[in-house]
Order: structure tokens, then sequence, then C-alpha cells
């Protein structure tokens, strides 16, 4: 008589607690990526077809200054990574309000950009198909940046309080990949309403 066997099932190995930031973060970037990929492809589809107010060559300026400072962001918020890994919270809080200080130029240098362009120009939502989806386009970045900013805010107050320790990196790594996929976008951002459709 032939011995049967009974296979036993093996329990589930549910993520680690680190994996799963990292995983949700990922998904949350994938379905931003996606807004922004529809939001791009509206603007490049109505990018020349206005019959009315003024033309993005009329009245757009490269904002070179406020690029920089975005993408130096990146380089600001890697070194607050590197300093809380060390268990530097000092110089983490430092390299984190310095990264809080770059992404507010970045939103002050936009609101004064939307400024001149309303006001002196004559650009608003509903003046032409180049307001509407340049102002969505731009705005909807803005809007992350924002969101970014605010959540830098709130650790950067964290860290103040003393509750940001060195086991918090791999956290703040995980929120750190959000603001890199924030720069990241203004790249695509970047190009396609300043330089390939201008």
């Amino acid at each position: 008589m032939a011995a049967t066997t009974i296979a036993v099932p093996q329990p589930e190995m549910p993520l680690s607690h680190e994996l799963r930031g990292r995983v949700g973060m990922w998904c949350l970037i994938v379905a931003e990526s996606a807004i922004f990929s529809i939001f791009v492809v509206a603007y490049l589809y109505y990018a020349g077809k206005s019959i009315s107010g003024p033309t993005p060559r009329e009245v757009l300026h490269v904002p070179y200054f406020n690029s920089i400072c975005l993408f130096s962001s990146s380089f600001t918020i890697v070194m607050a990574e590197h300093a809380i890994a060390r268990g530097k919270t000092r110089l983490f809080g430092i390299w984190w309000l310095l990264t809080i200080v770059l992404g507010a130029i970045f939103i002050l240098g936009t609101a004064r950009e939307w400024y001149g362009l309303i006001y002196r120009d004559g650009l608003t939502i509903s003046s032409s198909l180049f307001g509407t989806t340049f102002y969505s386009l731009v705005g909807l970045h803005a809007f992350h940046v924002l969101v970014g900013l605010t959540g830098l805010s709130i650790i950067l107050a964290f860290t103040a309080l003393g509750y940001v320790k060195q086991e918090h990196a791999e956290r703040i790594g995980v929120f750190a990949m959000y603001w890199h996929f924030v720069d990241a976008i203004w790249v695509v951002v970047l190009s396609v309403v300043y330089f390939i459709t201008r």
C-alpha cells in the first residue's frame, strides 16, 4: 500500500514594515505618474491650438532659478537621509530644513510667475486652451510640491521635538522617495511646457 502524503499549507510571510512602506510609496508613485501622464498628453495635444489669448512663446520664460532650487533639494534630502542613517539627528535637521527652504523658493517662484502671467499677460485658466492646460499641469505639480513641503515640515517639527531617531531612517527614506518623484516629474513638466512646446 502506497503511503499518502498530505500537503501542509505554508503560512504566508507577511511583508516587513519597511518593505510595506516602500511598496506602498511605489504604488502611490505609479498612480500619480498615470495622472501626470494624462495632463501631459492633454497639454501636448492642445499646444498651439488656442485661437485667443497669448501664446506660450509670448509669455513663458524658462524658470531656471526655480528649477535649480527644486533639483538641488533632491541632493539635500539625500544628505539628510545619510545623516539620519548615521544617527546624526542635528545634521539631519539642518539638511531637512534646507530641503524645505529650497522647495519653498520653488513654490514662491511659481506664484510670482503666475502673478505675472495673470495680471501682466492676461493668461488665465479660462482665457484659452493654453491657459487651461498650462495651469492644470503646472498647478498639479505645484500641489504635489505643497503636499511634500507639508510632510517635510511635519517631520522637521518632530525632529525639533526629539522624536526622530536613527531607527526612523527607513521611514524617512520612504518619504524621501515622494520628494524625488516630485523632482523627477518637474523634469518632464519643465521639458514639455518650457522647451518642447514653446
